[in-house]
């Protein structure tokens, strides 16, 4: 921060109020670089502007980059609080402390104004009128959260949408084996449907009890009025819910009472979370925490249970810290405000209670140091090959390329990336060769390089981040090509080939100049490189793969007299692939074509080997 800005920010914090609100600090570009609350905003702000001598060099590096600030005053703190949380979600600003943990908190979707309401998975709450329940922790969990409830209120999984679909093709294998009732083909109407998601429903918001009374007073009546097979229906499902209670994975994520928080402050900062319900402990998460070195136990912990709970739909009536917390009581009025009771936030100081942080603290600890070990494995392996190619700077971000086509068809490329040693999956890209006809894979690669970095000068978003080490799946001939794309652009990244042996396996990297580099000491450099190029040959083969069989697939039905695009596309979509067309008897498939194309198919195909026959498990000609 430059004297003239420094001047013009204090003569702004002057004119502040002595009330409560949130204050965002901005940098020279305008984005939020932190946000924070305050009893007494002008107090608080004005402390940023004073004598550095008693900042942390947290604050220091904060204050130097800041051009402005914006403030917001609130009625109370606990206005600010909400407002701060909310702020702080959205913008993910630099130098708050963040929950840092690659899988998300997924939250659970449901929208009950639709007529057949399905459950989802989102990565945020959207302000669309549907019901959110989370966030859970990993996308995993809360895929195994939906699969659940489907099993337990027999709804559909198969992506259909209702009642666009009804009627329109066969129930599913889920229907025979009795786990969906098949509204597809109405077996259930519009209002039993949403009878069972309701229910489904009332059990996320913890309501599992009354769920099972529900249904089991209802299998009485039926049992009653001799209605033996709705009686045996409404058995099904009630030992089927009974079951979901009982499976951890679930029931922790909206059935604690108790949750106890533990914290680990060492290389790695993290916390971890244990869930109790009915003095059980049934599950754990662990979070890894991107924090200064200088943020006090307290303040990343009070951090993060405020992010944690915030806009959670389930949330516990005791919460157990390892520490206390500046914004306790505001965080006890925001919770049983959100959870419509009283929820209560404690730091226990004897008893049994003090050995469940004790116990959360430990499982804190093991994770950071787990994961400490690994990244420091992985860091290790980086710099033996920023040594090994005499680089400036450790090559963090490094992407790999590979063509893959087969006789010249189907000719595609992939892109990988590896972000401090481990594969980041969501930044892979695939690309289709546009501009190049047969095998040239000097010239597709040429082209797919062009294209990726024409993205990232241009600034779009999925190529945002510049590699600090490009490595080509090829010898000295792909590395010249990548070289001279990446020289063309007036870029300054390292580009090596990865050269394999006679066995496939990667033996050397290679400069645009021919140098060879030897990788086979040490192990885990080798390890490094040959898991790298594995990968992006893995990818580019699948893609390749994918593309032909959807060519052969689509030209195989096109081969069949009556059956065009609009025909093919209602096929595939009813049988979901060529195989099970083939399979189809001409009553079948009249259910979906005109009987007499159905006939035609049959008969093309009672002529005809299939595709398998054809292709191996590789993809490639017999």
């Amino acid at each position: 921060m430059d004297n003239q800005t420094l001047l013009r920010v204090k003569e702004k914090v002057k004119t502040l109020p002595l009330k409560p609100g949130v204050y965002i600090m901005l940098d020279r570009s305008g984005k939020v670089i932190y946000v924070g609350k305050s009893k007494l905003l002008k107090n608080r702000v004005s402390q940023y502007f004073q004598d550095s001598q008693s900042h942390t060099q947290k604050t220091i590096n904060m204050v130097s980059e800041i051009h402005d600030f914006d403030y917001i005053v609130a009625e109370s703190e606990f206005e600010a609080l909400l407002l701060e949380c909310s702020l702080i979600k959205r913008h993910m600003p630099k130098y708050n402390i963040l929950l840092k943990d690659g899988k998300g908190f997924p939250f659970i979707r449901v929208d009950m104004d639709e007529p057949y309401p399905q459950f989802s998975m989102e990565s945020r709450m959207k302000n669309d009128g549907a019901r959110y329940f989370g966030p859970y922790g990993g996308r995993q969990r809360t895929a195994k959260i939906i699969e659940a409830l489907q099993d337990a209120f027999f709804l559909p999984d198969c992506g259909r949408v209702f009642p666009r679909d009804i009627g329109k093709g066969r129930p599913c294998l889920r229907y025979h084996m009795k786990k969906c009732n098949a509204p597809c083909n109405g077996s259930i109407d519009e209002e039993q449907y949403r009878e069972m998601v309701s229910q489904a429903v009332s059990t996320l918001e913890g309501k599992y009890e009354q769920v099972l009374k529900n249904i089991r007073d209802e299998m009485e009546q039926a049992a009653e009025g001799l209605l033996f097979e709705k009686a045996a229906e409404l058995r099904d499902r009630y030992n089927a819910i009974s079951a979901l209670g009982q499976r951890q994975n679930v029931v922790s994520s909206f059935r604690a009472d108790t949750d106890v928080v533990g914290y680990y402050d060492g290389p790695r900062k993290a916390v971890a979370i244990l869930h109790y319900f009915d003095g059980l402990l049934l599950d754990k998460e662990v979070t890894l925490v991107d924090s200064y070195f200088e943020d006090s136990v307290s303040e990343v912990v009070d951090a993060y249970v405020t992010q944690y709970y915030s806009g959670r739909t389930a949330i516990p009536r005791y919460i157990l810290l390892p520490v206390d917390i500046e914004n306790r009581k505001s965080l006890e009025d925001m919770l049983s405000d959100e959870a419509g009771r009283k929820v209560n936030i404690l730091v226990p100081r004897r008893g049994e209670r003090v050995q469940m942080v004790n116990l959360a603290n430990e499982n804190a600890k093991e994770e950071a140091e787990r994961v400490t070990t690994r990244e420091d494995r992985r860091k290790n392996s980086l710099r033996l090959l920023q040594n090994a190619l005499g680089l400036e700077e450790l090559p963090s971000r490094i992407e790999a390329y590979d063509v893959s086509n087969l006789s010249g068809s189907d000719v595609v490329a992939a892109m990988t990336v590896f972000e401090g040693g481990a594969p980041l999956k969501k930044d892979y890209r695939r690309f289709n060769i546009k501009d190049v006809e047969g095998q040239d894979d000097y010239a597709s690669m040429k082209e797919v390089l062009i294209r990726r970095l024409s993205r990232y000068i241009e600034g779009d978003d999925k190529f945002s981040k510049k590699p600090d080490l490009l490595l080509i799946d090829g010898g000295e001939v792909h590395a010249k090509v990548a070289a001279d794309v990446v020289e063309d652009f007036g870029l300054m990244i390292p580009v090596y080939g990865m050269v394999k042996d006679k066995r496939h396996r990667t033996r050397a990297l290679v400069s645009p100049d021919g140098s060879e580099i030897g990788i086979d000491s040490p192990p885990q450099l080798f390890s490094l490189i040959g898991k790298i190029q594995e990968e992006t040959h893995r990818f580019a083969i699948e893609f390749n793969r994918s593309k032909r069989r959807r060519r052969v697939s689509g030209s195989e039905l096109d081969k069949i007299k009556g059956v065009g695009p609009a025909r093919r596309a209602a096929l595939l979509k009813s049988f979901r692939s060529v195989k099970a067309i083939r399979a189809a008897n001409v009553d079948e498939l009249a259910e979906v074509v005109p009987e007499n194309i159905a006939r035609s198919i049959r008969e093309y195909f009672d002529g005809h080997h299939s595709v398998q026959e054809v292709l191996n498990d590789k993809g490639e000609k017999k």
